[in-house]
């Protein structure tokens, strides 16, 4: 049986030496595990390969220096709007209902790339057959290796725009403040308590993708993702300033106890909600039976 590796000096400083893993809980799915962003890595790349263009700047004349720097912007604009667009595409995929990107950042960042490479083509031969071979071989490839971006609706289909978008507006304020709990988390550098937030956080998100799948849900959830999640973001900020300046036990363990409410409820008032939703469900089931029957057909 695997053991986890733990003790006084562990970074959660609980389990023993030796002792055998602690059974993973319910809300601790696979889905919800921390998972690496794809707003790395290759990304990251971008930003650098384009770098040597600044040698290539100085000491070839002026025209020269204004490609080159021209090309570098245009390659690192490239760049971030590439990273911007994958943040983007896995805000996407994380909903279940979600809107398409307003502007397609990937799509643009293929565009750049190939333009930034044609004027570093241009600036090096001063030709035009190669900076077009850059441009379009350049944009290809970059479409090929990091994919447009979502160019349509998800899980819209037959839900009113009014309604989507104010589900959409109140999850987007929601998410807001779970990031800045994040970000106030950070400060109180405390691992163990930062793990124990972000178990909280996918059970809000638990209750996020329960409204976007029915929104007519939002008005019993706007209290949860509006006051509470207001109230659970200062109660973070207070505690990081506290706690990063004293590391006062008493602090710590009243976070945690409100961090174990708000997820006991969070979870409770999405389960309301599901139970709700296969009530309607049974409800409109035995419409139609009686209608059925009204009309001489018999179901089973």
């Amino acid at each position: 049986m695997a053991q986890r590796f733990g003790g006084k000096y562990s970074p959660d400083g609980s389990a023993p030496k030796g002792a055998p893993d602690a059974p993973r809980t319910a809300n601790q799915s696979p889905a919800k595990m921390a998972r690496r962003t794809r707003a790395g890595g290759r990304v990251n790349l971008l930003f650098l390969a384009p770098l040597p263009l600044i040698l290539q700047a100085f000491g070839n004349g002026p025209t020269a220096m204004a490609l080159n720097l021209a090309a570098l912007g245009t390659l690192l604009l490239a760049a971030w709007l590439t990273r911007e667009g994958l943040i983007a595409q896995e805000a996407y995929e994380a909903r279940k209902v979600a809107r398409r990107p307003a502007f397609p950042r990937k799509i643009a960042g293929s565009l750049l790339t190939g333009l930034g490479l044609a004027i570093a083509g241009f600036a090096a031969t001063g030709g035009i057959a190669a900076p077009l071979i850059y441009l379009v071989v350049g944009a290809a490839l970059h479409l090929f290796a990091f994919g447009p971006d979502p160019l349509k609706n998800k899980g819209m289909e037959g839900i009113g725009q009014f309604q989507t978008d104010r589900v959409a507006r109140a999850v987007d304020v929601a998410e807001k403040h779970l990031a800045e709990m994040t970000d106030a988390m950070s400060r109180a550098g405390d691992r163990q308590m930062a793990r124990r937030l972000e178990q909280f956080q996918a059970t809000a998100r638990d209750l996020f993708r329960t409204v976007e799948d029915d929104p007519r849900d939002l008005t019993a959830a706007r209290k949860y993702l509006s006051v509470y999640l207001m109230g659970a973001r200062d109660a973070t900020v207070k505690f990081a300033d506290i706690y990063g300046r004293t590391r006062d036990p008493q602090a710590r363990a009243d976070y945690a106890a409100l961090l174990d409410d708000l997820e006991q409820n969070f979870a409770a008032r999405t389960s309301r909600m599901l139970v709700d939703d296969r009530t309607d469900l049974t409800v409109e089931i035995d419409v139609l039976r009686d209608r059925l029957q009204r009309e001489g057909l018999h179901t089973e």
